[in-house]
């Protein structure tokens, strides 16, 4: 983007009055100093409009980090002609504001290197870079702003606080081989043969079917009794909204950060549609924090808490947060009693939490709070 100074636009103002002057006048001088006036301006833009020299690489450590925890960027500028460049002042565009980068003079070819702090006091997926120079002729009459170098990911993700995971599951009936719908990983009951994976454990091999076959056959298995949990996040506006629907999105990510890290199968759904199912492990913990990175306050328009495919499901923990249960939730939730064998509802915002039929009721002022009386009302 190019503009004009105030200087600058003084000068074509008095290039204007010079023409005109000229014109009428028949003076040679006053149309010689309207041309002058001219190119002084158009040099100027021209100046401000070059692109720096400089090649720039960005590194953001980590990508990936919980609110309120410190990230950094490492900044690489390159001098990629043979002259020195002068210092400058830039600014690196993180997420919808800008940090100051100051960048010393580059020798020919030479590398400048500067590290800073990201901010991560606002949960989502922010852009950090491109860099921002705000380059000024040496007259002062035109300024352009010129981005250059690539861009990175910041992900920050909702905070977690320690809470136990919630246990729960229904015995299913024994299943040889591959006829159940859920992909569980146990050690009970034999559920495939299947070609070996990278990360398969070398106990699991079946020998017999690597020699009829020729390639690297395992045995997986499947627990009937393996522990699920499914979390409800009520993304209602009109129920949960600004600071308080933070708080809320932190209580869903500390459960399911407790579950999948505990190995067991998740599931996280929300008023507003979404409904993600994950299996256990460090990567499922991943996925579903990048979920709720992403997640916003669903439209003002009348949702149920509890959405149709959840109320035909089952099995499992389930626990949902909320922060008011009207007549009609609690109606939803306590049809939902039987299909699991723990549930609790979390209530924020202090106010009075009214009983659900069936459930563990557990009222909170913050993420803070739910995360004390959860291992308080939570067994081990």
């Amino acid at each position: 983007m190019i503009r004009l100074t105030q200087r600058g636009a003084l000068v074509l103002g008095a290039a204007a009055v010079f023409f005109g002057t000229g014109h009428w006048a028949g003076s040679p001088l006053f149309l010689a100093l309207a041309g002058a006036s001219v190119g002084a301006v158009a040099a100027a833009l021209t100046l401000a409009s070059r692109r720096p020299r400089v090649r720039v690489a960005r590194e953001v450590y980590p990508d990936r980090v919980e609110r309120g925890r410190p990230a950094f960027a490492k900044l690489l500028v390159h001098n990629t002609v043979g002259r020195r460049q002068a210092g400058f002042i830039a600014g690196d565009r993180v997420g919808t504001g800008f940090q100051a980068v100051t960048v010393r003079p580059l020798a020919p070819f030479g590398q400048a290197e500067q590290h800073y702090d990201l901010p991560t006091d606002r949960r989502g997926r922010h852009q950090v870079g491109p860099l921002t120079l705000d380059r000024v002729d040496p007259l002062g009459l035109g300024r352009g702003r010129v981005t250059t170098g690539e861009t990175a990911t910041l992900w920050v993700h909702p905070r977690v606080h320690p809470m136990r995971a919630l246990s729960g599951g229904h015995p299913r009936h024994h299943h040889e081989g591959a006829g159940t719908d859920d992909a569980l990983r146990g050690s009970f009951d034999l559920r495939e043969v299947r070609e070996y994976t990278f990360g398969d454990e070398m106990r699991h091999l079946h020998w017999k079917a690597t020699a009829r076959t020729g390639k690297l056959m395992v045995r997986e298995y499947a627990d009937p009794d393996q522990p699920r949990f499914t979390a409800l996040l009520d993304t209602r506006r009109e129920v949960l909204d600004g600071p308080l629907f933070e708080e809320s999105v932190d209580v869903a990510a500390s459960l399911v950060a407790a579950a999948a890290g505990a190995g067991h199968r998740c599931r996280l759904v929300t008023s507003c549609g979404l409904d993600v199912a994950t299996a256990g492990g460090p990567s499922a913990v991943r996925r579903l924090l990048d979920e709720l990175t992403l997640l916003a306050p669903a439209p003002g328009v009348s949702l149920p808490l509890v959405p149709g495919p959840l109320s035909r499901a089952g099995g499992g923990g389930l626990a949902v947060i909320t922060a008011a249960t009207s007549p009609a939730d609690r109606a939803s939730l306590a049809a939902l009693r039987s299909r699991y064998s723990a549930f609790v509802v979390v209530v924020l915002g202090g106010a009075v939490a009214q009983a659900v039929p069936g459930a563990k009721v557990v009222p909170a002022v913050d993420a803070a709070d739910a995360a004390k009386r959860w291992n308080v009302v939570v067994p081990r």
